[in-house]
């Protein structure tokens, strides 16, 4: 990620939110030492698994390859003028979270042979940092208070997503993909359909935005 962050253009969209995650799993890195989660082993696995489909993504659009849906909104996008930082930031983080926490649970779960329930507390301790994470985003990307109020598009716009709703729904997607794991192709359709609907949100969130006054 810090290879990628300094090959990319700072005004580059992907490049706003490698800097975020980059920011996000040097955190986790530094909760892993020290004592802050239950299983630093299986976190730090879940944490290698996860940040391994974002650079997925990453590599399929450099080899003229297709990313999941989910990311397709944010690398389609990542050139447009009127697209702010924040909604940059937010689209990234709403494809990682919305589709690939739900996968990359899946795959450690399978992996380590343990069930959904030996990884929730330490899911919930993630959360918690990224609830931090995400206020500090929005103080550092957003416009300050004088150049916002309610009417403002782009409030509108952020409010319009939670990130504490998007966890909900990754840990819903992953114990339904846990429960049908027996079910190959029913698991692979609902899965199709989780990826297609987190794309469908991350074009909401990079809707382009007139320039402030």
């Amino acid at each position: 990620m810090s290879a990628l962050g300094a090959a990319l253009p700072p005004g580059d969209g992907v490049a706003v939110f490698n800097g975020v995650y980059l920011s996000v799993t040097e955190e986790v890195g530094r909760r892993l030492v020290d004592g802050y989660f239950q299983d630093p082993s299986a976190t730090e696995e879940l944490d290698a698994r996860f940040a391994g489909r974002y650079l997925a993504a990453v590599d399929a659009v450099a080899t003229g390859g297709r990313p999941p849906a989910c990311w397709r909104p944010l690398f389609q996008s990542r050139r447009h003028p009127g697209v702010r930082p924040v909604q940059f930031a937010l689209a990234g983080i709403n494809a990682h979270i919305g589709h690939d926490l739900a996968l990359a649970l899946l795959d450690t779960c399978r992996a380590r042979g343990v069930e959904p329930d030996a990884l929730e507390g330490d899911f919930d301790r993630i959360g918690a940092l990224l609830t931090g994470m995400e206020e500090r985003i929005r103080e550092e990307l957003m416009p300050g208070p004088d150049l916002l109020d309610v009417a403002d598009p782009l409030t509108h716009l952020m409010g319009s997503w939670s990130l504490e709703k998007a966890r909900e729904a990754a840990w819903a997607a992953f114990r339904a993909l846990w429960g049908l794991r027996g079910l190959p192709e029913l698991a692979a359709e609902f899965a199709e359909r989780v990826d297609t609907t987190v794309g469908l949100v991350g074009r909401f969130l990079l809707t382009p935005l007139p320039s402030a006054p």
